[in-house]
């Protein structure tokens, strides 16, 4: 068994990857309490974990036009003499910084080629969705001595939101008009691809049905790349539209100030999750990105998903049956009303 002291935590993809491994390290510091945790990041997703109460330190990785350079980056990490590195999304390129740094408890899969370069692996293969993303991130502190079981009601995040952020947010909402005493939703169209969405009009007749039967504010979030399709859904004079508005921080800050969420797939409906808030997500029924993998870990979630027969679906079956317009618009709206109730 490894007793650490000084560990680094590899997450080097997208926001609702790192969001789905924050909770390793208030786990690790329950049972090892003076540990000293640093999580490696992308510079772009490095307010999910700075100022977290229980990670010290993050580093970012460094990278020049969208690749990662090695030496720099194994220079960097050997500076702050790790003795434990877990390796949560493994990449040939990330095994190998990890291993030139000379950390002495390597943890990573074993079913890649290159798993040579971890001393400590560990299998279990994801692809099958026995498990939630964030139950497997847990699994891999076993080689700790940390036999956690996670479930919804009792996991905890500790996303942080900074107050600069917060008054960034606040700022440029006094420029819109909007009644502060209504419950705000948020409508996050895109996802970045990382699976299969909501087609747009689809998304645009949920948003107008919501304006249409219910008392509230309605703000739309997505990144510059992604305006078009906020365009598209926020034709209503009562939908304030604020893509490419905010950086992560910021958005993070936003999301905070909402009751409820509606969103595909992607890194927000994880952030949302993460803050508490009610989230209404749309899932394909593929395996690998089944809510069961990858849906919000929060007992305030409301899944929708293909209402036709589409077993043992891939992407491409997806795609050519035009699944997820099956989804009953009319449905969600109804749920949007339950929730608003509740809140």
């Amino acid at each position: 068994m490894i007793e650490p002291k000084n560990i680094l935590i590899v997450r080097t993809d997208r926001i609702g990857d790192v969001v789905l491994s924050l909770p390793l390290a208030g786990i690790i510091k329950k049972h090892y309490p003076a540990v000293k945790i640093t999580f490696l990041t992308k510079e772009y997703t490095k307010d999910l974990v700075s100022g977290h109460k229980f990670i010290d330190n993050s580093i970012q990785l460094y990278e020049v036009h969208n690749k990662t350079q090695l030496w720099k980056n194994a220079k960097e990490i050997k500076k702050y003499k790790f003795d434990s590195c877990i390796v949560v999304y493994p990449t040939f390129k990330i095994a190998l910084l990890i291993f030139l740094a000379g950390i002495k408890n390597r943890i990573g899969t074993g079913f890649r080629w290159y798993s040579f370069l971890f001393n400590h692996k560990f299998y279990e293969h994801r692809k099958f969705a026995k498990y939630h993303e964030l139950e497997y991130n847990v699994h891999l502190l076993k080689l700790f001595g940390i036999e956690e079981h996670p479930i919804k009601a009792n996991i905890k995040f500790d996303l942080p939101v900074d107050k600069n952020h917060v008054q960034k947010v606040e700022k440029v909402l006094n420029g819109f008009l909007f009644d502060k005493n209504l419950p705000t939703i948020i409508f996050h169209p895109g996802s970045g691809g990382s699976a299969s969405d909501l087609p747009v009009v689809k998304m645009k007749e949920l948003v107008d049905l919501t304006c249409k039967n219910i008392q509230v504010n309605i703000f739309i979030t997505g990144t510059k790349s992604e305006k078009k399709i906020c365009e598209e859904i926020s034709g209503n004079n009562k939908v304030i539209n604020l893509a490419g508005q905010f950086n992560l921080g910021e958005l993070i800050a936003l999301i905070n100030k909402a009751g409820l969420l509606i969103s595909n797939s992607t890194g927000p409906i994880h952030i949302a999750a993460a803050l508490g808030k009610y989230v209404i997500g749309f899932y394909p029924k593929i395996k690998v990105c089944s809510p069961e993998r990858w849906g919000p870990y929060s007992e305030k979630n409301f899944i929708f998903q293909p209402e036709i027969d589409c077993n043992n679906c891939t992407r491409e079956q997806c795609k050519r049956l035009n699944c997820m317009n099956s989804i009953d618009i009319l449905k969600v709206s109804e749920k949007i009303k339950s929730v608003l109730n509740i809140i």
